[in-house]
């Protein structure tokens, strides 16, 4: 009942703030306002909700260190965009044609702040952690990280390919992220470095969202599988080589720090166990 309870508080919230940004996201300035306060709400209803199911807190979201943990994960999050955007660029299916929108910039970062602390507190946060008390971490990320790609299927430009593609990159490499640290703060900064980058910084489409104006005038075209296509270059194989990559480096760290949970052992994980769990 624990999962059901917290599912349906952080799903509510998801669909309260979406909407919300979502309704101004034609106004900059709104935008930025609405999706921090979505991202701020997201993690204040998650630690809320853990505190009174589960009669602890929510150590997962400790305010001790969250800043330096989400300075890293953004560091993450946008460094693997810029390796996927440099090979793009050295291939020459990727162009700057000059500077964008600053204005255009602060509106996707608070769009892209909300979406990145709702989804990390829905999918990792009360999903991954409480399925993973069950069946074990490796079945878990597969598990979790195969539902969150493939919501990606209801997007403007989706793909099937898109969709697995994002499994592996971001729904296998952010659990495994989570396992790692038992921490949501570098989590959500790594999403939100991608998504970011993705759309503030190199205005590429987003999970086939559609085109963004952010600070670079950009075009990009060639080969679908290196480019992505219409679902932007999420759906690009040097993303899913990265988001591989980084989702084998994280599974070793949570090896080397005792954080795997073996399928049956019902480990308590997470939010009312971090204070042994993360580094």
């Amino acid at each position: 009942m624990r999962f059901v309870w917290q599912f349906l508080a952080v799903l509510a919230m998801y669909a309260v703030t979406g909407n919300a940004v979502n309704a101004v996201k034609e106004n900059d300035a709104l935008t930025l306002v609405l999706g921090v306060t979505a991202a701020a709400l997201a993690v204040l209803v998650y630690a809320w909700v853990v505190r009174r199911t589960e009669r602890r807190p929510a150590a997962d979201v400790a305010r001790e260190g969250a800043a330096s943990r989400t300075s890293w994960g953004v560091l993450i999050g946008v460094g693997m965009f810029v390796a996927v955007v440099s090979n793009l660029y050295t291939a020459g299916y990727y162009e700057i044609d000059g500077l964008g929108s600053v204005t255009g910039a602060l509106g996707l970062a608070g769009f892209m702040a909300g979406a990145a602390a709702t989804e990390e507190v829905v999918y990792r946060g009360v999903l991954f952690r409480i399925v993973e008390e069950r069946v074990g971490t490796y079945l878990a990320l597969a598990l979790t990280g195969l539902v969150f790609g493939l919501s990606h299927l209801f997007n403007e430009h989706a793909t099937l390919w898109g969709a697995l593609a994002i499994a592996v990159e971001a729904g296998f490499m952010l659990a495994a992220a989570y396992a790692a640290t038992r921490n949501l703060w570098l989590t959500i900064g790594v999403h939100f470095g991608w998504n970011f980058a993705a759309a503030g910084i190199f205005s590429t489409e987003v999970s086939g969202n559609g085109a963004n104006e952010g600070l670079l005038d950009t075009s990009i075209s060639g080969p679908e599988l290196l480019t992505g296509g219409e679902f932007g270059p999420e759906g690009s194989v040097y993303a899913v080589g990265f988001g591989a990559l980084l989702t084998v480096v994280f599974l070793w760290l949570a090896h080397r720090r005792g954080n795997v949970v073996r399928f049956g052992s019902r480990r308590a994980v997470g939010a009312g166990a971090a204070a042994k769990l993360p580094r």
